[in-house]
């Protein structure tokens, strides 16, 4: 259960940015804080040893004197606790800052001698170099004596490094949200100019589909960056659906033409022959006028319905295209009187969709011995290397360049083929248009050619990808 609202673009920006400059500056303060650290330490240490380095001169020389006279090093018999200070009280930065203790094993015991500030807890094996003790109120340096038969322990108050380190955390703890809630702010008012084109962008988008004009230039629309690149592909897009919606208007325009144009038919037919007693001659005439326009209306439904076949339902099947063509050819002969001709010296087959090939190599054929009376219609069956080819040829009157551009949309319809159909079969503008479909959903072409007195060739091409490569009858 989601309990805040989802964030805004512009919010989740600068939410980035503050988190990003306050992960910066963390590490920088921590790099600082290291840094610095270890330079005051540093500096604490080298000032240690500069003081200590007296300190343990006379100590040693007092030591070296008792071993001289003959006697084994024994603490706090000419190094005692009174000595100590006096060694310390000749230096007056020693007596300032330092601490000493002495630590020697005596009867197989560790014994020491120390002034009285010397802090607790010290350990006293320590191994000669530098320590911060717990809590950091002490810094000591150990140093060996009389070739490590006793150890120097030197302490000295600590705790400026530790209050410089409390100071620079204090300072972190405040400068960290300072630095969130700046880079927050600067996040926010640099997101917010950064998606002003955006919502110039959107309010232009939702205008566009309110009122429809989908060619409605949008505002920096270009190729200058990433949201004018945007524009321009939603422009594109908007432009396309735009097409699409002209086209399927008129698309749905001709079709309801077309189908209101039978069904009129039709019904004038059925009422014209109820409205009186007519003899069984007649009847028959009016049924077989009625039969060829519920054919008309079959053919053009049949076509619709292949026209907008989804892509994912077209079979994809070994289909002989040569015996596709032999079809179409025998069937053209016994409908007309035409002189239609097959050449396809040797099979071939394609994977693809048995039904819509074989309606588009119809198509082709009859759009041939429709549009072309008198003439010889050749219908060719090949293949190559690149794929095969249906190539549907008329030596007829051909077309001019204006209506071969033309050609292949839907319901589109010369005005010679509409001022009588010499055969009466009754075209409806969808054959070239089907071809076309077919073609394209079986990743193929159709390619029209013609000029006025040069006859009309379509040719109907499918890729290699779908052909059978070597293939028997």
């Amino acid at each position: 259960m989601r309990l805040l609202p989802p964030l805004t673009l512009r919010a989740r920006l600068a939410l980035w940015a503050a988190l990003a400059t306050g992960l910066a500056t963390l590490l920088v303060a921590a790099g600082l804080f290291v840094a610095v650290g270890r330079f005051l330490r540093q500096a604490q240490e080298q000032r240690l040893l500069s003081a200590t380095t007296a300190v343990h001169g006379r100590v040693e020389d007092t030591l070296r004197r008792q071993a001289e006279s003959g006697v084994a090093l024994l603490l706090g018999y000419q190094l005692d606790v009174a000595t100590l200070q006096r060694l310390l009280e000749n230096d007056p930065q020693s007596r300032r800052d330092l601490d000493v203790r002495v630590v020697a094993h005596q009867g197989g015991q560790l014994a020491q001698v120390q002034t009285p500030r010397f802090p607790e807890g010290v350990r006293r094996d320590l191994r000669p170099g530098a320590y911060l003790t717990v809590g950091g109120t002490h810094l000591i340096l150990v140093r060996p004596l009389l070739g490590n038969q006793a150890l120097l322990q030197v302490a000295t108050d600590a705790r400026a490094l530790s209050d410089a380190q409390r100071a620079f955390a204090r300072a972190l703890a405040w400068l960290l949200p300072v630095s969130l809630l700046l880079a927050l702010g600067v996040g926010w008012t640099v997101a917010g100019r950064l998606l002003r084109p955006v919502r110039t962008l959107e309010q232009a988008a939702r205008q566009v589909g309110e009122s429809g004009e989908l060619r409605r230039a949008l505002p920096g629309a270009g190729t200058t960056d990433e949201l004018s690149r945007l524009a321009l592909t939603l422009q594109g897009s908007f432009e396309r659906l735009a097409d699409a919606r002209d086209r399927e208007q008129a698309f749905l325009r001709a079709a309801a033409h077309d189908l209101r144009s039978p069904l009129a038919a039709l019904s004038a037919r059925v009422e014209g022959s109820l409205a009186r007693d007519r003899d069984a001659a007649r009847y028959r005439s009016d049924l077989r006028e009625i039969g060829t326009d519920l054919t008309r209306l079959a053919t053009l439904t049949n076509h619709l319905l292949l026209l907008a076949r989804d892509p994912s339902a077209v079979a994809r099947a070994p289909v002989p295209l040569r015996d596709l063509a032999a079809d179409a050819v025998d069937r053209a002969r016994e409908l007309t009187e035409a002189d239609v001709d097959l050449h396809a010296p040797q099979p071939v087959t394609v994977q693809g969709d048995r039904v819509l090939l074989g309606q588009a190599v119809w198509n082709l054929t009859m759009n041939a011995v429709r549009h072309a009376p008198g003439a010889t219609v050749t219908v060719t069956v090949s293949e190559d290397a690149t794929g095969a080819a249906v190539t549907v040829r008329d030596d007829g009157p051909g077309v001019d360049e204006a209506t071969l551009a033309r050609l292949g949309e839907a319901f589109y319809r010369p005005d010679a083929s509409r001022t009588g159909d010499h055969l009466g079969l009754g075209g409806h503008g969808l054959g070239l248009a089907l071809a076309r479909r077919a073609a394209e959903l079986h990743g193929g072409t159709l390619t029209l050619r013609s000029a006025p007195g040069g006859g009309f060739t379509a040719v109907l091409w499918l890729p290699a990808v779908y052909t059978s490569g070597t293939l028997s009858s």
